[in-house]
């Protein structure tokens, strides 16, 4: 299990070194997001001239991106409400929908739906108020 019999065997193994990671300072790393602001398209110019990728480029201007001092400058979400449509003509013979109910305070209850022009329902309020129906 040591060696592979279908493979040929290794005669020299040279170890490459590709070096050590590049450690910024925060001013080094501010130095080089001003640069990349200074003009449009300069990511990745100024990354290729640090010698730094261009995610981590932009990765750097995200954190040192100055965030707004008010939060009413932020983006966000307002709330809705919904609000039932007014009907412009509640006794006009053109509504065909709706209903009103009205209680007389002798305890008599009139429920009226559908469309009902303003003369009977003004002659039917005028009989329950007088008594005249029951």
């Amino acid at each position: 299990m040591d060696s592979d019999r279908r493979s040929a065997p290794v005669e020299r193994l040279e170890v490459v070194d590709t070096g050590r990671r590049q450690r910024w300072s925060e001013d080094e790393k501010l130095k080089i997001v001003l640069e990349s602001l200074q003009a449009p398209r300069q990511v990745a110019a100024t990354a290729r001239r640090y010698g730094v990728s261009r995610s981590l480029l932009l990765r750097w201007r995200r954190s040192f991106r100055l965030e707004p001092k008010d939060a009413a400058d932020q983006p966000g979400f307002v709330p809705a409400i919904v609000v039932a449509e007014p009907t412009p003509c509640p006794l006009a013979p053109a509504c065909s929908g709706g209903a009103i109910e009205i209680e007389f305070a002798s305890g008599t209850r009139m429920r009226i739906t559908g469309a009902v022009d303003a003369a009977t329902l003004k002659a039917a309020v005028a009989a329950l108020a007088d008594g005249r129906l029951r």
